[in-house]
């Protein structure tokens, strides 16, 4: 079943959230294309094998942003789904940013704590929005196993916001900006996938954990 062939996908993300979320598109018949700086994607050398699960069968550009954005927006121009995880104004600095593409483009940032200029800079890493969701304090010392905010929050959360917003430009035309937010800071109208998974997935890490260390594992 490949309900997103014909579907081309251009991928501007760096690290996990967004090689899941592109993945779980290619998976379904789109066709991805990995932008990457002339550097690479720090994946490729501090988890070598998650990178290569991840975009295997996605194919890869080198662009240097800064001085070749030109390339970029011709990708953009024809792409039907723009990923990208850059902090707020930046995309828009480099002329990709939502208004640099077609209004058929399904525009999706994923970023920590959503544009609330409050929140906007700080650091977005998987613990920053387990800690703020509050499923560390429920949790042995010590990082949890998996990266679940990265991959519920950030991923899964893309994932069905990309797939939501192409059923809705089937009916109208028409593109979507979305903004996909790890963890909404204390204050916000309305809670981020981090906070809703707190209580389920704190008791899911605790009991792997002591199940680990019971069987003899590492502690």
């Amino acid at each position: 079943m490949q309900p997103l062939a014909g579907t081309l996908v251009v991928d501007f993300t760096r690290l996990l959230p967004g090689a899941y979320a592109s993945r779980e598109l290619r998976r379904l018949g789109a066709r991805v294309v990995r932008v990457e700086a002339p550097e690479g994607d720090a994946m490729r050398t501090t988890a070598l094998a998650w990178d290569a699960a991840l975009r295997a069968g996605t194919e890869s550009v080198v662009c240097d942003l800064k001085t070749d954005a030109g390339f970029a927006r011709a990708l953009c121009a024809r792409a039907d789904v723009v990923l990208e995880g850059f902090r707020p104004g930046v995309a828009e600095r480099l002329g990709i940013g939502p208004d640099d593409v077609p209004d058929t483009v399904v525009y999706c940032s994923i970023t920590g704590f959503g544009l609330d200029p409050a929140h906007a800079m700080r650091a977005g890493h998987d613990l920053n929005y387990l800690g703020w969701a509050g499923v560390l304090e429920d949790t042995p010392t010590g990082p949890p196993p998996v990266q679940v905010a990265d991959l519920a929050a950030g991923a899964l959360g893309a994932v069905t916001s990309v797939l939501a917003a192409l059923l809705e430009r089937a009916r109208t035309r028409r593109g979507r900006r979305l903004v996909v937010v790890g963890r909404r800071p204390p204050g916000a109208a309305a809670s981020g996938v981090a906070d809703r998974l707190a209580n389920a997935v704190a008791g899911q890490v605790r009991s792997a954990r002591v199940a680990v260390t019971i069987s003899g594992g590492p502690r």
